[in-house]
């Protein structure tokens, strides 16, 4: 049976990922999700203890996913937003996920530990490199990680407007300009 249990709730997982991004974690229904789950609501209920608790594990896993497959190298920030980047373009959902979690989430008193503890150990390494000589202290380490995240988010973040006027950059393009803007950002 644990298998069944496992596969349920990776289904349960996807399907509510795909629901909170495209209509936030007020206008999903845990009726759809379970629907697109081959499931039933009982199940979410059941892992998950309630739509709050589901949109938590979803985003804890995009956050473990995201750290897994982008490692920061503190050394070499344009490179590490250039990935970052890459896995944005790669997963559109993350965005989206993180979109809804500042709209409806942005005052909370209960910050996901999945992000602080990324955060945290992301600014221990830049505040390392800083201290060691091999980044810039024109910014300090929360400001440039700021800088160098929302740097690699400029296209996947981008209005419908602003995607129109850069529609034909390549994606090649789309990446150098991230890679080069933070280049430029870290120079000092």
């Amino acid at each position: 049976m644990p298998r069944d249990a496992d596969a349920t709730r990776a289904r349960l997982l996807l399907a509510a990922r795909d629901e909170f991004a495209a209509v936030g974690i007020a206008g999903a229904r845990v009726d759809r999700i379970a629907a697109a789950a081959a499931s039933n609501k009982a199940q979410i209920y059941h892992y998950f203890t309630s739509k709050d608790g589901l949109f938590d594990a979803v985003f804890d896993a995009m956050v473990a996913e995201t750290l897994d497959e982008v490692t920061i190298d503190p050394a070499d920030l344009p490179e590490y937003a250039g990935r970052l980047h890459d896995s944005y373009v790669g997963r559109p959902w993350v965005q989206r996920l993180a979109t809804w979690y500042r709209l409806e989430r942005g005052d909370t008193q209960h910050p996901i530990d999945a992000v602080v503890r990324s955060n945290t150990a992301k600014l221990q390494a830049i505040e390392g490199a800083q201290r060691d000589g091999l980044l810039s202290t024109a910014f300090d380490a929360a400001e440039l990680l700021g800088l160098v995240i929302h740097t690699a988010a400029l296209w996947s973040g981008a209005t419908p407007e602003y995607a129109r006027l850069t529609a034909s950059a390549s994606a090649a393009r789309r990446r150098a300009v991230v890679v080069q803007a933070v280049a430029a950002i870290t120079a000092g």
